[in-house]
């Protein structure tokens, strides 16, 4: 398994945009087939990440590359039709990313990020913290979840007016609407099988957005609803007593519907995940003794220098 993230960007990567992290993709893609041997990679884009893979498949697609043989989407939004979900563009403060990413430095800061979306649910995420942190005087929880969403992350200013754009003009789900790399982007065209996971109570990306995600792709596609929220939903491991996904068989346009006809289980989505990409998957083969290749030589242990820069 091979993983890329996004970098804590400096004034330097301000001009960095969706084309320049495509580009970063597709010569990641390269390097993982030349490692692996590989001519076709399964791929998984997660909230953010998923609309950048979402419209790089496309540009595949139109390029007639076939290197993907399946996708899969987690708490992604690709659709902005859904009520309630636009409207976090136009929730204070959201709308001052557009005008902090055109500051002098170029970037938006990853503090004001998280208070936008802290704000969308200010009972949970602001005001149970002020009172128990600050009138209170109480330590918060050591709790992983909390810590990972404390570790925030820049935007370069060029990426950040980009996505807003897509968020208020819903231009992925336009064809056309969107050029990547040169290509204009019709998610019609994808065409790879695709799972796509939605969680249940997710207040950054209602579950039905991420229904939507399977009207747009062109290809097979399967829905999972997980319980939990934007986070927890994805670390999901085997052994919780109270985790639970669902399933149907058919999906149609209206997600209530779907719901109406799903089955619920017991345990975790990444099982039901594994069989998904097994069945779609080439036979196993031994893994390598040494990682890399001879010429994509390891720079150093996991997670790497970008996971430690400021």
């Amino acid at each position: 398994m091979f993983v890329t993230s996004w970098r804590n960007p400096g004034a330097a990567q301000a001009g960095w945009n969706l084309d320049t992290y495509a580009a970063a993709l597709l010569e990641a893609m390269d390097a993982v087939a030349e490692i692996t041997g590989s001519e076709q990679i399964g791929t998984m884009g997660l909230c953010a990440g998923g609309q950048l893979l979402a419209a790089l498949l496309a540009h595949l697609a139109a390029r007639g590359d076939h290197r993907v043989a399946y996708t899969c989407f987690g708490v992604s939004q690709l659709d902005m039709s859904v009520p309630g979900v636009t409207g976090l563009v136009t929730t204070p403060p959201l709308p001052g990313l557009a005008r902090l990413a055109t500051g002098a430095a170029g970037m938006v800061d990853g503090a004001g990020i998280a208070a936008g979306f802290a704000w969308l649910r200010p009972g949970e995420l602001v005001w149970n913290h002020w009172v128990n942190n600050y009138l209170m005087g109480q330590d918060p929880p050591a709790f992983d979840i909390l810590a990972w969403n404390d570790d925030t992350t820049r935007l370069p200013g060029a990426l950040a007016r980009q996505l807003l754009g897509i968020a208020e003009r819903n231009l992925l789900a336009v064809p056309g609407g969107v050029t990547l790399l040169g290509t204009p982007v019709d998610l019609a065209q994808v065409t790879v099988p695709a799972y796509v996971i939605g969680a249940e109570t997710d207040h950054l990306v209602p579950w039905r957005a991420s229904y939507q995600t399977t009207r747009l792709l062109g290809g097979e596609a399967t829905f999972v609803l997980s319980g939990g929220g934007h986070i927890q939903h994805l670390v999901n491991p085997p052994g919780n007593p109270k985790a639970r996904y669902r399933t149907a068989l058919e999906l149609g346009a209206n997600p209530d519907a779907w719901l109406a006809s799903a089955t619920a289980h017991q345990g975790t989505w990444w099982g039901h995940w594994t069989q998904w990409v097994h069945a779609r998957s080439g036979a196993p083969r031994p893994a390598p003794a040494t990682p890399g290749s001879r010429r994509y030589q390891p720079l150093e242990p996991a997670p790497g220098r970008y996971v430690r820069e400021k």
